[in-house]
């Protein structure tokens, strides 16, 4: 395998690597999700007021629009670097915050390891995408997968370390990120993840002008389900207390729906695979919007019920997304990645402040039937996506 370039085309699914970096990706995701249990720590010992505290998180998501300029210098060399450094960068700076003498330097902090999960997103999955042969979608439900467990483990990590030692003490957390980055590094050392096509002949622009057409497309459909995105993932738990419900039966439904999401990341690219992209991305959109609006409408172990089938169709659309993307544009894929990923926070960052401001206006449940309904407003545009070659399972 040494100095063979790794390609889709040439290459079956290969399930060690694969697993080791979505293993990274929770990892490295875990630590990013540090920052919303620590900002009550900031606040107290730095005396910030809300909206300084709320503004460290953008510091830590500003760099994500860097996305495609990345990407694109990704193209032109070897993504394995990448790929094996940012686990130990992002766990070192995000483990160290405790160590900042003022918010300057927690900013600056931040803003390290933001470039660094920038950088790693806009990598890592298209060195697993090289490395899934032509199972593009189980390699994206990997890859989905790794993150959902980062994200939900982070919070419990960190308050439970906070429980037994200060927040400076926090620092030896770190250890197990740069253990991440020398796992990764053995295991792809003889891995040159890079397209044969030699990316770094297409010119950017070129590149960017050709992605035009499916990246609007794509980042329509990211628009009609942020809504959506918003509705489950950020607003259920308000929703629920506002109806009565308690703030423990109000977190545990939310943990159903991630739980979920976490077996529909994988189930729906391994799905894709074997029975087109298309296919699933159209189930998705029927089965996610009218499972939402039956859960509006009833009550009970009915809600409870319908907790999972959300949660599953609604999480199982992102790694078809990202497969989609790297089939299209194999000859730029960090680029292009990079560009989705772009838009996608993007959108996203714009949906949860409409979403909040529909909440307010209309009330929450209003806001939810409104954004199930817009969900089907991206049938159509499925149907103008370009089809991939089949790329079964055989």
């Amino acid at each position: 395998m040494t100095g063979e370039p790794i390609t889709t085309e040439d290459n079956e699914f290969q399930t060690g690597r694969v697993a080791t970096i979505a293993g990274g990706h929770a990892v490295h995701d875990t630590f990013t999700a540090f920052l919303p249990p620590l900002l009550p720590r900031f606040i107290e010992n730095l005396s910030l007021s809300n909206t300084a505290a709320g503004a460290l998180s953008a510091f830590l998501q500003i760099p994500s629009l860097l996305q495609p300029f990345i990407g694109h210098l990704a193209d032109r060399t070897t993504l394995r670097w990448i790929v094996v450094l940012a686990p130990g960068v992002t766990a070192t700076a995000m483990s160290i915050l405790g160590w900042a003498p003022g918010y300057a330097v927690l900013a600056l902090l931040l803003l390290v390891a933001g470039l660094s999960v920038a950088a790693f997103h806009a990598t890592a999955p298209v060195a697993i995408g090289y490395l899934s042969g032509r199972k593009l979608g189980r390699g994206m439900g990997f890859w989905m997968v790794g993150g959902e467990l980062g994200r939900t483990l982070g919070p419990i990590v960190v308050v439970s370390a906070l429980a037994v030692m200060s927040l400076k003490s926090m620092a030896v957390l770190a250890i197990a990120g740069i253990a991440t980055s020398a796992i990764l590094h053995f295991r792809l050392r003889d891995v040159p993840l890079r397209t044969k096509s030699d990316g770094e002949q297409i010119h950017w622009k070129t590149a960017v002008l050709a992605m035009r057409g499916v990246m609007g497309l794509l980042a329509a459909l990211i628009a009609v389900r942020s809504f959506m995105m918003m509705a489950v993932t950020v607003f259920l738990p308000v929703y629920l207390t506002e109806e009565g419900t308690n703030l423990w039966l109000a977190g545990a439904a939310l943990s159903i729906v991630e739980g979920a999401g976490v077996a529909g990341a994988f189930a729906g690219g391994w799905i894709s695979d074997r029975i087109g992209r298309r296919m699933v991305l159209v189930v998705g959109h029927l089965t996610a919007p009218i499972a939402l609006l039956l859960f509006v409408a009833s009550d009970g172990w009915v809600r409870i019920a319908l907790l999972p089938v959300i949660g599953f169709s609604l999480l199982a659309i992102p790694p078809v997304l990202m497969a989609l993307v790297q089939e299209q544009f194999p000859d730029s894929r960090a680029l292009a990645n990079g560009v989705f990923l772009s838009a996608n926070f993007a959108i996203r960052s714009v949906a949860a402040i409409a979403y909040g401001a529909v909440g307010d206006s209309v009330g929450l449940t209003t806001a939810m039937v409104i954004a199930a309904f817009a969900v089907f407003g991206g049938l159509p545009l499925i149907w103008l996506l370009p089809r991939q070659a089949h790329s079964s399972a055989s």
